[in-house]
């Protein structure tokens, strides 16, 4: 894109975003968009959910820097990726979309142009400029400009919010796409947060015929029921209980388990997906709460178990708009609490999303 400039609406209407500029500390200030390239559009964002990547860049301290995993904000930035809007302006090249559509945007944006890019897995692009994510400013402003082709166009009925959805959803069904989940695979899944919820309904859709869901807290598991898993395990945080919690993770499915989804990322939900999948089966690593783990891969590798990670996602917003067409899925009752774009509400929206409880999504309504 070219250089950024002045948006030209005078300041009345100035574009204005909510910038990342310390430790809990937001705050609502111009943001000047980049010019609108051949083959951009600018949309107005409508509707954003806050990720537990933002709340990792706003909340963490770790060595005086924000962080996520091995992203460091080391300068004031716009965040937010999860949104959906309605174009206001299309680039001269455009033809695929129309001043007043609908749509969903993909946050990141690949080269194009490397191995992994001309191999399908842009998602890996070294080069990958990635809505929130240092140093690329992200979606919670009033206005973004964006590649037209990362732009979806939304159903009559698909809403905003459920567009902005269609991001964490498609970190679940590009799990299940990595795990092979079909009708004859029983899953397991490790966390009951959002991206554990989220895997739940695509493993679902794509078909799981029995699918457990583990966590620490009760108030989660009950979230997990009422969304469809089949049997809940309440488990504990302490490495020495892995296999008193495998046992009771195997009892209450009552079958072996194909694919276990660890959605935390701990050495505890790591040892116990592994410890608790059947020989030959996968282990799905999706949570990055460690940079590290220390996991006893042996005993695995003598079974068998394969062990695959993910990153975000790659080619997964058709197929999630079509679970939501179609009724497949329903992420509506993921949505836990609405706010709109003033100061205090940024504020309050981020400090609920960062204590959890019963937060699931918070979504901002612009």
């Amino acid at each position: 894109m070219a250089e950024a400039i002045r948006d030209d609406e005078g300041d009345k209407n100035q574009n204005m975003a909510a910038w990342l500029l310390g430790i809990k500390t937001l705050k609502i200030q111009p943001y000047h968009l980049p010019t609108l390239g051949p083959q951009d559009v600018k949309v107005r964002i409508k509707a954003l959910g806050i990720c537990g990547s933002d709340v990792h860049h706003f909340k963490v301290k770790k060595l005086s820097t924000m962080r996520c995993a091995n992203f460091i904000v080391k300068k004031p930035m716009v965040i937010g990726h999860e949104c959906a809007g309605i174009i206001e302006e299309v680039g001269s090249e455009v033809k695929s979309l129309e001043v007043g559509d609908r749509v969903a945007l993909e946050p990141g944006i690949s080269c194009g142009h490397c191995s992994l890019c001309k191999a399908g897995s842009y998602n890996l692009c070294p080069e990958m400029r990635f809505f929130g994510s240092p140093p690329t400013n992200g979606s919670l402003a009033h206005k973004v400009v964006h590649p037209a082709k990362l732009c979806y166009k939304l159903p009559d009925n698909v809403s905003l919010e459920e567009g902005a959805m269609c991001e964490p959803l498609s970190v679940g069904v590009h799990a299940c796409r990595r795990a092979n989940v079909g009708p004859e695979t029983n899953v397991m899944i490790m966390g009951s947060g959002p991206i554990g919820l989220v895997t739940l309904l695509a493993a679902r859709a794509f078909g799981a015929p029995r699918i457990i869901i583990t966590d620490v807290d009760v108030q989660r598991l009950s979230i997990a029921r009422n969304l469809g898993a089949d049997e809940t395990a309440k488990v504990s945080t302490d490495i020495e209980d892995v296999d008193t919690d495998v046992g009771k993770i195997q009892n209450a499915m009552g079958s072996g388990i194909d694919v276990s989804f660890d959605c935390v990322g701990f050495d505890k939900t790591m040892s116990t997906a592994l410890n608790a999948t059947r020989p030959g089966g996968k282990v799905c690593l999706i949570g990055l709460a460690k940079t590290e783990m220390t996991v006893a891969l042996t005993p695995a590798a003598a079974r068998e178990v394969d062990v695959i990670g993910i990153f975000r996602y790659r080619s997964t917003w058709p197929l999630c708009i079509e679970f939501l067409r179609s009724g497949k899925i329903d992420v509506k009752p993921l949505i836990t609490h609405r706010f709109g774009f003033t100061q205090k509400e940024i504020e309050d929206a981020f400090e609920i999303s960062a204590q959890g409880g019963n937060a699931i999504k918070v979504m901002f309504n612009l």
